[in-house]
C-alpha cells in the first residue's frame, strides 16, 4: 500500500497525538469527560484493544487554533519526551487559511517536526488536508498551498517510519454531512472516516471502506440554503474574522485534553 509503514510493529504499546482542532476532535461527539472525542480518541481506542487491558497508553496534546509554529514550540518537546511508539502530526492548514501564508516557512516547521519525532523510533503519521474547492466556495485561493503542502508531504514519506493519510484524493470529503455546521471541522462521521483512514495507513484493517461515499440524499430547497449560508455567516464566519482582525485564536489559554501519557482502555470512549 502507497505510503504504509513498512515496518510497523505488531502492535503500538502508546500513541501520541499533537496538532490543532483537526486532532483535538472539534464538532465530534462529546467522551464522558466532556472533550470532544475525535478521530485520534477512536483511533486510541481501537490500538487499545489489541494490547492486553491497561497495558496502552495515550496523549493528546493537540489545541484548536494552533499554528504550525506553536505545534512545533507548545508541543513536540513534549511529544519526543513521551517516546511513544506511534505518533499523529497534523498542521499547517491554520496557517494556510490566513492571508499571507509564508508555506516555505509551514514546510520548514512541519518537517522539523516530523524529523524531531522521528528521531525517537516513533511510527509517525501525516496528513494531506481534504480539497476544499469541491465544498466551499471562495476557497480556490488555498488550492496552490495545500498542493504545494500534499507534494512536501508525501516527499517526507520516503522515510519508512512515516506513512501518509492521503484524504485530498478521497472524494467522499466533498459531501458535507462528512462535515460540522461551522464547514471547517469534521461531522461524527468524518471523524470515524479519518480514524479508519489512519488505521489503513499503518496497515491494520479497518471496520469500513472510508473512501465509499454516503448513500445519496435530497438537496436542500434554495430557501434551506440559503438559510444555512445566512446561519453560518453569522454564527461560525463571523466570530472566525474577528478572531483573525484582533489575532485572537480559539486556542487562547486551553489546556490539552490529554496532556500525560497515560494508561487508555477502549471502554474509555464507548458510549461518548
Amino acid at each position: 500500500m502507497e505510503n504504509a509503514v513498512r515496518h510497523a510493529p505488531t502492535t503500538y504499546s502508546s500513541y501520541v497525538a499533537v496538532g490543532d482542532s483537526f486532532t483535538e476532535g472539534m464538532c465530534d461527539e462529546l467522551s464522558p469527560d466532556g472533550h470532544y472525542r475525535g478521530w485520534a480518541d477512536r483511533l486510541a481506542e481501537r490500538l487499545a484493544a489489541e494490547r492486553p487491558a491497561g497495558d496502552f497508553r495515550y496523549a493528546n496534546l493537540a489545541v484548536r487554533g494552533k499554528l504550525i509554529g506553536q505545534i512545533h514550540d507548545e508541543q513536540i518537546d513534549t511529544a519526543t519526551a513521551m517516546g511513544a511508539d506511534l505518533v499523529t502530526l497534523a498542521g499547517g492548514l491554520n496557517d494556510v487559511l490566513r492571508p499571507r501564508c509564508d508555506v516555505v516557512r509551514v514546510e520548514e516547521l512541519l518537517g522539523r517536526s516530523a524529523t524531531e519525532l522521528r528521531a525517537t523510533g516513533a511510527t509517525v503519521v501525516l496528513f494531506t488536508s481534504t480539497d476544499p474547492t469541491r465544498r466551499m466556495a471562495g476557497s480556490a485561493r488555498l488550492l496552490p498551498a495545500i498542493l504545494r503542502m500534499k507534494a512536501f508531504v508525501h516527499e517526507l514519506a520516503q522515510d519508512p517510519g512515516i506513512a501518509v493519510v492521503d484524504l485530498f484524493s478521497a472524494p467522499c470529503f466533498d459531501d458535507r454531512r462528512l462535515w460540522s455546521e461551522d464547514r471547517l471541522h469534521l461531522s461524527p462521521e468524518g471523524h470515524r472516516r479519518v480514524a479508519e483512514a489512519v488505521l489503513e495507513a499503518l496497515g491494520r484493517p479497518t471496520a469500513i471502506d472510508w473512501r465509499a461515499p454516503l448513500a445519496p440524499a435530497d438537496p436542500p430547497r434554495r430557501t434551506e440554503k440559503l438559510a444555512a449560508d445566512a446561519r453560518w455567516a453569522r454564527t461560525h464566519l463571523g466570530p472566525w474574522v474577528g478572531r483573525r482582525l484582533t489575532g485572537r485564536s480559539s486556542g487562547d489559554g486551553r489546556a490539552p485534553k490529554r496532556a500525560e501519557l497515560l494508561p487508555f482502555e477502549a471502554r474509555e470512549a464507548q458510549g461518548a
